[in-house]
Order: C-alpha cells, then sequence, then structure tokens
C-alpha cells in the first residue's frame, strides 16, 4: 500500500437493509462509510443491488409503514436516508479480499480497483435458491405471485382464499406452507419424493389443517399465468411433472412459493480465514457483529440463516455500525 492510498473508516459490503442501515448509523458517527452496492446479475438467480426485497412487491411488515410499501421504494428511501448523512456509494462488486489481523484490510473489486479499510461490514445477504425456470424469475420479478419468502408476502390481499402451492420438503417448506394454511383455500406442498424430509413435528404440524394437502413425487416444470382485472401479469397455475411416470398436469393456483433453501452470499471471502458454521454463514463471536477477525463485522442475512427478515437485518445493520465504531475508538482511529 503506497501512503497515496486511501484508508477508510469504514467499508460496507451490500446494499440490503443490514448495509444501509450500518451506514446510517456510521455516517451520523461521523465515519465516512463507503457502501459498495453490488452489481445485478440474473443467473442463476436474480441478484439486484438491493437484496432480496427489490424481488418484493409490498413490504407490510416493516414498522413505520402502516399502508405498506414496495420493497425497491423501501430500499431508495434507505439509501437516501444514508446518503443524506454524507454515506458515499459505490456501484461495484467486491471480488476478493485480504482480512489483515493487524490492519488494514485490503478489497478488490470487480474493476481491479484497490481498496483499504479500517473495518469493514459484511452485509450481502443469503440469496434464496430458485427453480431456474424463466417464468418463475419473471414473475418474482414483477410481482406475479411468484416469492421465495412467505412469512414475508403470504398474507398479501392477492394471496388471501387462494389455492397457494409451496415447493419443498424441509422443515422451512413446512414452516412456509404452515403459514398459508391461514390465509389460502389451500396449500399444496409440491415434493419430488414420497416422503417428506422435515422433522416428524413440524409434518404433523402442517398436516394437521384442514386445507393442507401434499402433491407426492412431483415437481414443477413451468408456471403458467395470465392477465388480472388490473392489466398484471399473475401466475395462474404450475404445470407438474410425475417423477414416477413422467405425466404432466396443470395445478391451479393464485401463487407459488419456493423453499428449498437459501445460500449466503459470502463466495468473495471463502478463502478470506473468515469463520463459518456449519450451514456456511459468517459466524459471529456471541450477541455482537464481530467475525473472528479483528476489524471485520457482519450484518443481516450472510450471519442470519434462522430469521431473514428486513426489519432483523436492519437491526444487525445497527449493531454493526456501532461495533465497528467502538472498535476504531479504542484503537484512536477516529
Amino acid at each position: 500500500m503506497s501512503e497515496s492510498d486511501q484508508i477508510h473508516k469504514v467499508v460496507i459490503i451490500g446494499s440490503g437493509p443490514a448495509g444501509w442501515t450500518a451506514a446510517i448509523y456510521a455516517a451520523r458517527a461521523n465515519l465516512d462509510p463507503v457502501v459498495y452496492v453490488g452489481v445485478a446479475k440474473q443467473s442463476p438467480a436474480i441478484q439486484l443491488p438491493g437484496g432480496q426485497l427489490m424481488l418484493t412487491t409490498d413490504v407490510e411488515n416493516y414498522p413505520g409503514f402502516p399502508d405498506g410499501v414496495s420493497g425497491p421504494q423501501m430500499m431508495q428511501m434507505f439509501q437516501k436516508q444514508a446518503e443524506r448523512f454524507g454515506t458515499k456509494t459505490q456501484p461495484r462488486d467486491i471480488v476478493s479480499v485480504e482480512f489483515n489481523s493487524d490492519g488494514p484490510h485490503k478489497l478488490v473489486t470487480d474493476k481491479d480497483e484497490t481498496v483499504y479499510a479500517h473495518t469493514v461490514i459484511l452485509a450481502t445477504g443469503a440469496t434464496a435458491n430458485w427453480l431456474g425456470l424463466e417464468n418463475e424469475q419473471r414473475l418474482a420479478r414483477n410481482g406475479g405471485g411468484v416469492s421465495a419468502c412467505a412469512v414475508c408476502d403470504g398474507a398479501l390481499p392477492m394471496f388471501r382464499d387462494k389455492p397457494l402451492a409451496v415447493v419443498g420438503g424441509g422443515d422451512s417448506a413446512m414452516e412456509e406452507a404452515t403459514y398459508l394454511t391461514k390465509f389460502a383455500s389451500t396449500v399444496y406442498i409440491i415434493h419430488r419424493r414420497d416422503e417428506l424430509r422435515a422433522s416428524k413435528v413440524m409434518q404433523e404440524r402442517y398436516l394437521s389443517k384442514p386445507n393442507a394437502e401434499v402433491k407426492w413425487n412431483s415437481v414443477v416444470e413451468d408456471i403458467k399465468s395470465t392477465t388480472n382485472e388490473h392489466g398484471q401479469e399473475v401466475i395462474s397455475a404450475v404445470v407438474l411433472k410425475d417423477t414416477t411416470t413422467g405425466e404432466l398436469s396443470d395445478l391451479e393456483v393464485g401463487g407459488l412459493f419456493v423453499a428449498i433453501g437459501h445460500t449466503p452470499a459470502t463466495g468473495f471471502i471463502k478463502d478470506s480465514g473468515v469463520t463459518f458454521n456449519e450451514k456456511g454463514y459468517v459466524q459471529l463471536d456471541g450477541k455482537t457483529t464481530e467475525t473472528n477477525i479483528p476489524g471485520v463485522f457482519a450484518a443481516g442475512d450472510i450471519a442470519d440463516d434462522h430469521y431473514r427478515q428486513a426489519i432483523t437485518a436492519a437491526g444487525t445493520g445497527c449493531q454493526a455500525a456501532l461495533d465497528a465504531e467502538h472498535w476504531l475508538g479504542d484503537r484512536d482511529l477516529i
């Protein structure tokens, strides 16, 4: 590192609720944060700056928005608030890192630019695993009734009193499907095998609901759509393929929820020395946002394999900024 290279106090990687909340707190503490917002990607699944909320049409469970707010609009508001206090943004991906226990940390962008920082907040989130169907991706982007989070979207008016489908067979799928039984006329679990992988208690909880059904030995081959009264393209049915006979059939539904897991966005720190838990998420030190590397913190879904909600991500973004501020203060770097 040359003497002319600037060392930032705080660099935040990621631009979802965790990243922007960290930026708001860091900026108000005069830490001059820089947010690397990321670059849009379409393969193998949709990944947009702003995170999973960019695929959410209406957010109704975030406090302060009594009439709801679209996910993209919420992220724009978060960004505007962070920039109001002096946050700088960079439309770049961080593609590799060299974390140094003695600091500063070295980050490299997709444009082969080198960035140095005393503290780094990892907030790149986790990407929902999708089926990989063209119609699935389009309807998820357009708010057409395809989602990867029932708890986020299932209570929306567009899904109420309609037949809904959940793809998956694990505990997460059971939890999502059980939640949806409160609103749907029927909830179908679509599973490729003849038995579920979920724990017995989760299976029983779902199957005990009067409007719960399972489509065994089935996979989703395609998704059909129609145009509603508002001129919007929305899901109308899923095309199922029987895994034993190969037979195709249509299942009419008003919504499809994909519950086949999430993948934390940690590829760029895979060989950085950061410790991960058994599921591949960043391991934190107790109730803090500290990682095992001094000056490196993690917030949001990159370190949360349980809740994965906008408000919990924002909360840990606040914690990460406060943890970074205290870390810098203890070393007389502010």
